[in-house]
C-alpha cells in the first residue's frame, strides 16, 4: 500500500461501512432476516473496534492516530444515529450522549487557542519575536506537530489579529526585506466593504428567519455568520501587518491568515511581471487578494502538483529585483522577462 492510499485508507473504510451497513439497516429481505437482525453490534465492531484499529496502523504516529479515532468515532456515531433503527438501539443511546463531551473538547480546543494566542503576542511583543514562530513553538510545546497543532495555530492566529493585531509589526516577522499587497487593487477596502455589508444585513436576514422559517434555523444560521465575520475581520487586520518577506535562501509567502508558503530561491526558474486573468488549475498556486495577480514565478520543478506560483502585492518590481539579487548571490544568474 502507497503512503498516499495509506493515509486516507481509514477514511475510505468509513464510507464503505457507512454505506454498506446503511444499506443493511434500511433494507427489508433475507440478508438482515427480514428486519430481525438489525442488530447494533454489527456497526460497532466495524465502526469503533476495526476503524481505530486501522487509524494506528495507517497513522505516521501517535498522535495523528488519536485525533483520526476520535473524529471518525465521532462520525461513527452520528451516522449509526441515523441509519440504526431505534427499536434495535441499546448502547448506542449511550454513545450519543458523547455529543456533549465532543462539544466540551471543542471548548477546550479554543479556549487552548486563545490562551496561545496570549502567550505568544505577549513574548513576541516583549522580545520582537516573529508572532507566527511564537505560535508555532508555543503550540509544539504542548502538543506537537501534526494536523491538529496547524489548526491550533490557525485559530490562535484568528483570535491574535481580531484582538491584539495593533501590536503586531510587520518587521517583526522573519526575513530580511518585507513587501505588501492589501493596497494591490483595493484589497483591504474590499475587505472592509464587505465586512460593513455583513453588519447591515445580519439584523435583517435575522429577523426574516426568524418570522419566516424558525427561530433556531436564524439563530444557527446568525452564529455561523458572526463567525465568518471574526474571520474576516482578522484578515483585514492581518493584511498589512503580516508581510510577504526575503531572506537569504527563502521566499516566505504570507496572504493573510493562512499558513506562509516558503520558496526555496534554488527551485525558482524563473520570476517576471504577470497580467491577465490566471484560470485555477492543479499546477498553479495563487497568492492574491484583489484584481489579477502581478508576479509569475516558475520553478525548476514540480513541487506536488505545482509549477507555477502567481503572487499579487503592492510592489511587484521591487519584489523581482530583490529576489533575482539574493538569488545571485547563492547560484548562476536568474532569468527575468518583463
Amino acid at each position: 500500500m502507497n503512503a498516499a492510499l495509506k493515509k486516507i485508507f481509514p477514511l475510505l473504510f468509513l464510507i464503505c461501512i457507512s454505506i454498506f451497513w446503511g444499506l443493511y439497516y434500511s433494507s427489508n429481505g433475507p440478508l438482515n432476516d427480514y428486519g430481525r437482525a438489525n442488530y447494533e453490534w454489527l456497526l460497532l465492531i466495524d465502526g469503533l473496534i476495526i476503524l481505530p484499529i486501522l487509524c494506528l496502523i495507517c497513522s505516521k504516529n501517535k498522535r495523528d492516530a488519536l485525533l483520526k479515532i476520535l473524529v471518525f468515532g465521532s462520525l461513527v456515531v452520528l451516522v449509526g444515529s441515523y441509519i440504526i433503527p431505534n427499536q434495535s438501539k441499546v448502547l448506542w443511546p449511550y454513545l450519543e450522549m458523547g455529543r456533549y463531551l465532543l462539544l466540551a473538547g471543542l471548548v477546550i480546543v479554543e479556549v487552548t487557542a486563545i490562551a496561545t494566542m496570549c502567550s505568544a503576542i505577549r513574548g513576541a511583543a516583549f522580545n520582537h519575536e516573529d508572532p507566527d514562530i511564537a505560535i508555532r513553538s508555543s503550540v509544539e510545546k504542548y502538543i506537537g506537530g501534526g494536523v491538529l497543532a496547524q489548526i491550533l495555530e490557525f485559530e490562535a492566529r484568528v483570535w491574535m489579529f481580531t484582538f491584539l493585531g495593533h501590536r503586531i509589526d510587520p518587521s517583526q516577522y522573519h526575513g530580511s526585506k518585507h513587501f505588501s499587497y492589501h493596497l494591490k487593487a483595493g484589497a483591504k477596502t474590499t475587505a472592509l466593504g464587505f465586512i460593513f455589508i455583513i453588519l447591515f444585513e445580519l439584523p435583517i436576514v435575522h429577523l426574516l428567519l426568524h418570522f419566516i422559517w424558525s427561530p433556531m434555523a436564524a439563530n444557527i444560521i446568525s452564529f455561523l455568520t458572526l463567525f465568518g465575520l471574526l474571520f474576516l475581520v482578522a484578515e483585514y487586520r492581518s493584511m498589512g501587518r503580516r508581510p510577504i518577506s526575503l531572506n537569504n535562501d527563502y521566499l516566505i509567502v504570507r496572504f493573510g491568515l493562512f499558513n506562509q508558503k516558503n520558496i526555496c530561491l534554488s527551485d525558482i526558474h524563473s520570476i517576471a511581471q504577470s497580467s491577465g486573468y490566471i484560470p485555477r488549475s492543479k499546477a498553479i498556486k495563487r497568492f492574491n487578494f484583489s484584481g489579477n495577480p502581478n508576479i509569475l514565478i516558475e520553478l525548476n520543478r514540480q513541487v506536488g502538483q505545482v509549477r507555477r506560483i502567481y503572487i499579487g502585492v503592492d510592489q511587484p518590481a521591487e519584489l523581482i529585483s530583490a529576489v533575482i539579487d539574493a538569488k545571485n548571490n547563492i547560484e548562476v544568474p536568474l532569468s527575468s522577462t518583463d
